[in-house]
């Protein structure tokens, strides 16, 4: 018994400190269509947090999307990792990704409109503070992200990793309310030079609070460890990228959420 009792208190003690982190699954609709998202939070974080919409990369809402969502709960926020295929869809095949992501960028306002559905979750969560939102996002997630602050969402930040650069209208630029954390690999060959200048441009006409970083020797999915098993040369994981990145996202947000 001498030996086992300090045994179970480790164990239990273990169980404790990992169970401050808690996530459920979140089933919810935008309009017609069900959507399947993923909440994460600290549950020994007191009273509303700010809150992170996260959004997944072209694959659909996988684990690794899941992970980001629990990393900012670890940071004390409250994330949501919202379902922007529906269904909970995720594929495999990079055919099947591009589909799934061009079906749902044919129609700007339906895909402002089902970012915002997940939106709306977060903000009604009694554990969330609904006056500090930001929302991160990965490739295809990164541009979601960007669709809602174009829309006139009300955000406080907005941080993309290795994200397409949609370039806004004049009006629409003119509607960005958060600052903006754009995370760029400088040698993605998947984002064209000709967007970039397009994107700055855009926000630098509107007087846009922004930081852009060029990532040196990073290209696409730099974030993302599996990345390296697509077997791509143009997608790729990058440690320093990855860690650098994340550091400048908590500086944003330690500048535009804190209590």
């Amino acid at each position: 018994m001498r030996i086992i009792i300090p045994t179970l208190l480790a164990g239990l003690m273990a169980s404790s400190v990992d169970a401050a982190v808690q996530t459920k699954t979140v089933n919810y609709k935008d309009g017609d269509q069900p959507c399947v998202g993923f909440l994460a939070w600290d549950d020994a974080v007191p009273g509303p947090r700010p809150g992170v919409l996260v959004v997944h990369e072209w694959w659909g809402l996988d684990e690794y999307a899941r992970g980001r969502a629990k990393q900012l709960a670890e940071l004390g926020y409250i994330a949501f990792a919202a379902d922007m295929y529906g269904d909970g869809k995720t594929v495999d095949h990079p055919k099947d990704a591009g589909e799934m992501a061009a079906k749902v960028r044919a129609n700007v306002q339906a895909w402002r409109k089902r970012a915002l559905a997940g939106l709306d979750v977060l903000k009604s969560d009694p554990r969330c503070d609904a006056r500090k939102l930001a929302a991160i996002g990965y490739c295809f997630g990164g541009s979601t992200a960007l669709q809602l602050a174009y829309g006139g969402a009300d955000l406080k930040a907005v941080a993309t990793f290795h994200a397409a650069l949609p370039t806004p209208s004049a009006d629409e630029a003119k509607q960005i309310q958060p600052r903006i954390l754009v995370c760029n690999g400088a040698d993605d060959t998947f984002i064209p030079t000709t967007a970039i200048a397009s994107f700055r441009e855009a926000l630098d006409k509107a007087g846009v609070k922004y930081e852009f970083i060029n990532f040196p020797g990073a290209v696409h999915s730099f974030t993302v460890p599996e990345a390296d098993q697509r077997h791509n040369p143009g997608m790729k994981y990058n440690k320093s990228a990855d860690e650098t990145s994340w550091k400048k996202m908590k500086e944003l947000f330690a500048a535009t959420l804190a209590k």
